[in-house]
């Protein structure tokens, strides 16, 4: 199997942003009257995209949560964003030396990965490749996203190969019938997450980025042998 197109997840792949994510979505929840710590955060609602986790919220809730939520979470958000997010470390040199085309598809908002794309140098390297949960139905797990991104890229779905750090990307990625790699190297990844993501699905795991141009080749070789 040739693999054509790498698809990266954006948060906990690309930059480093889980961890500040999580604390400020647990902040501004707990101030909007939804006691919630980031550890919580992080269990329920991570790889999903942010309208999935509003509706579980606002169903245990019995209402909408108030539209000032909204703009406080942003604003949360981009200040920590511009104070403290980094790339993943690795992935600019991974990005200089991969032959594959490449192309982002996250959870996340295109204002938010403006962002946090932007603060770490990445923007300009993979615009206008850069898909979200927004343009499609149905968000991770679902495959949606996955294959509305490879249709972007002119690449059928068995010559992709999947980036992500969640388990609801490996879902969404193994649904869409692509090779997952599961990627453990962001300040979230606790020491058990690895086996999580293969208990889950992924093909592979690691944590240095500089390791993924030849776990690329080794999934397309394996796909040729097995």
């Amino acid at each position: 199997m040739a693999v054509d197109l790498i698809i990266f997840d954006c948060d906990g792949v690309l930059v480093d942003s889980e961890v500040i994510s999580c604390r400020a979505h647990a902040d501004v929840l707990t101030r909007h009257g939804y006691p919630i710590t980031s550890e919580q955060v992080s269990e329920r609602f991570l790889g999903r995209s942010t309208k999935q986790a509003n509706l579980e919220i606002e169903t245990e809730l019995g209402r909408k949560l108030p539209e000032a939520y909204h703009g406080d979470l942003q604003d949360e958000l981009f200040r920590a964003f511009e104070a403290d997010l980094e790339a993943i470390r690795g992935i600019h040199d991974v990005l200089d030396v991969v032959t594959q085309f490449v192309c982002v598809a996250s959870s996340g908002s295109h204002p938010r990965m403006r962002v946090s794309l932007g603060r770490t140098g990445l923007y300009e390297r993979l615009a206008p490749n850069i898909f979200s949960s927004s343009q499609v139905t149905n968000g991770k797990p679902a495959p949606d996203l996955f294959l509305f991104a490879a249709k972007e890229m002119g690449v059928p779905p068995e010559r992709c190969v999947v980036i992500e750090d969640s388990l609801a990307g490996i879902a969404g990625a193994r649904a869409a019938r692509m090779k997952v790699l599961g990627f453990y190297g962001g300040s979230h990844c606790g020491a058990g997450h690895a086996e999580t993501l293969r208990q889950a699905g992924a093909d592979l795991t690691f944590s240095d980025m500089h390791q993924l141009p030849e776990l690329v080749r080794q999934v397309a070789a394996d796909a040729l042998t097995g």
